[in-house]
């Protein structure tokens, strides 16, 4: 916790929040929100491995400290019974309200409320290296160890288990389908180097395992 707050702290004073107490209470307000209980993947270890990812490649950015609070607040509302964006775009609403309040500047907010809304599809232009960054980031789950993912994959389905196994299947389905769909799950070329293949290949194993079709590890 207080690991995360610091960089809270630190990511909130690169992109010009003020120094008060009031910085400390609203990362405390969106900390608390990543370990609300019905979360089982959009958790604090998700949100952690998506900052990992932003500051292990931050040179690939061009508007980095907007990339780290786009991280924070990315999931930042989830309710798994929301429909369509509405949790992005409820996540971005409430980013532009906290950042407003502490004294983040006006271009930056806006910024980090475009790249929230972003990760609702992950669709991202050629020239968005800020953009990219951040989608790559949220999905590097993908392309993880086969046994990694489908701890991921469980723990999504633990977060849907209001929804029957049938429409659960057809709805999860769509959304790999619609992965797969993309012209690359990876946009910046060293990440897409190590993590565009082994992501397609777990997205198909376990579009197949909805399907009902014979599994592999390979």
């Amino acid at each position: 916790m207080a690991d995360l707050l610091d960089r809270w702290r630190a990511a909130a004073r690169d992109a010009g929040a003020r120094p008060d107490p009031d910085t400390t209470r609203a990362g405390e307000m969106v900390i608390a929100r990543w370990r609300e209980p019905h979360r089982h993947y959009h958790t604090l270890a998700h949100l952690t491995a998506v900052l990992d990812v932003v500051d292990q490649h931050a040179d690939l950015a061009d508007r980095v400290d907007a990339v780290r609070l786009a991280a924070w607040f990315h999931d930042v509302v989830y309710d798994p019974r929301a429909a369509g964006d509405a949790n992005e775009r409820d996540s971005a609403a409430l980013a532009g309200t906290v950042l407003t309040g502490l004294g983040v500047p006006t271009p930056t907010v806006a910024e980090v409320h475009r790249l929230v809304l972003l990760t609702a599809g992950h669709s991202v232009t050629p020239d968005d290296r800020d953009g990219a960054l951040l989608c790559d980031a949220d999905l590097a789950v993908l392309a993880a160890p086969p046994a990694r993912y489908e701890r991921y994959a469980a723990a999504i389905r633990r977060e849907y288990a209001h929804v029957p196994e049938p429409a659960f299947r057809a709805g999860r389905a769509a959304v790999l389908t619609g992965l797969l769909a993309l012209p690359a799950l990876f946009r910046l070329p060293p990440l897409a180097t190590r993590w565009e293949e082994p992501a397609r290949a777990n997205v198909r194993r376990e579009l197949a395992a909805l399907n009902g079709e014979p599994q592999s590890a390979g």
